[in-house]
């Protein structure tokens, strides 16, 4: 699956090449999203980010530019802050909805829980006035929490969050009690429904992203999630040596599509391997030839099939059941945000 479990930090000469050949195949007035993920990224250290926005700043071309960030928020300091504020970075903190699931296994090199310290980032990025949004991964176990959970984000006013399905790694021989299944996450979220409303119906809107994307699929006719409709797209995930890949699910070795220094982002387009990858699709499971989202649905993203749609009795889809709960009140959201109460 892969031969290197991780490149380290990717080297000044591999950084300057990337920047050159992501801009070769930009014209002026495109935008581009650069978004930093781990590990964890901030690890690389604060003048590494420092040097990919000074290369940036340097291209002649009349790109807009967007920085995004995911991290766990432990070595976040103000020096961080000053730098994300500046270069208005989305980051994206990772808190795992309530403290004794997040330090169950987010803990620092002594074994120490982080969750108090990820608590106090927030505060920072409060008062920096950073734009930011929870990650949230959501296992199995946590699933069950979906009314704490809920409380949690309204306690903290946490307005923007992200659950992250809890997933088993591609060649597991046999599931892990954390990951997240179909049953668990239509219950998760039938939790969270009510008291969303709720709050929305007081003027309170909390982004759920789930929510969000249906909401932009069914009434904006808007794809504001990658995999919503079964389809996949290239996000040309680029790693520290400077191998790239079509997604974040899939940084293996057999979907590697050439290297940033090697090949522009057209050219890696264009290679067999990323037509294969976009085009070639699992067969759907019998439940779905009937389903009457199917037209909505596709299938969905093939890595979460196991953790959010058609479990292994093959009788039931989470995200079926979850549509039936959600999709009759769509009119009853659209009045309240039109009225104005948001």
């Amino acid at each position: 699956m892969r031969e290197v479990r991780s490149f380290g930090k990717m080297k000044e000469k591999v950084t300057e090449k990337m920047i050159e050949n992501i801009y070769a195949d930009l014209e002026d007035g495109d935008q581009l999203t650069l978004a930093f993920q781990g590990g964890e990224p901030t690890m690389a250290g604060l003048n590494y980010f420092r040097k990919v926005t000074q290369l940036v700043d340097q291209q002649q071309k009349q790109i807009q530019v967007h920085y995004a960030i995911q991290t766990n928020g432990t070595m976040i300091n103000e020096n961080w802050c000053a730098f994300l504020k500046k270069h208005d970075f989305l980051v994206g903190l990772s808190i795992d909805g309530l403290p004794l699931y997040h330090d169950l296994h987010r803990v620092d090199p002594k074994g120490k829980g982080s969750f108090h310290r990820v608590l106090q980032t927030k505060q920072l990025f409060d008062q920096y006035e950073i734009d930011y949004n929870v990650l949230c991964v959501l296992t199995n176990p946590l699933a069950k929490e979906g009314k704490k959970v809920f409380h949690f984000l309204k306690e903290q006013q946490i307005k923007f969050v992200q659950f992250i399905p809890c997933l088993d790694d591609l060649d597991a021989k046999k599931k892990s009690s954390y990951a997240l299944t179909p049953k668990r996450f239509a219950g998760f979220y039938r939790q969270l429904f009510p008291l969303w409303l709720e709050q929305l119906k007081k003027g309170n809107y909390i982004s759920i992203k789930l929510f969000d994307d249906l909401i932009n699929l069914l009434v904006r006719k808007e794809i504001t999630a990658c995999g919503i409709l079964g389809n996949c797209q290239v996000q040309y995930v680029i790693e520290a040596d400077g191998s790239v890949y079509p997604c974040d699910f899939y940084v293996l070795d057999e979907y590697r599509m050439g290297y940033i220094q090697e090949n522009t982002l057209k050219e890696l387009f264009e290679k067999e391997i990323t037509f294969d990858f976009v085009c070639k699709k699992p067969n759907l499971p019998k439940k779905c030839g009937n389903c009457p989202f199917i037209k909505v649905c596709g299938g969905g993203c093939k890595r979460m099939k196991n953790a959010v749609y058609v479990d292994s009795s093959g009788q039931y889809c989470g995200y079926q059941d979850f549509l039936r709960y959600f999709i009759p009140r769509i009119q009853e959201i659209l009045q309240l945000i039109s009225s104005k109460i948001v």
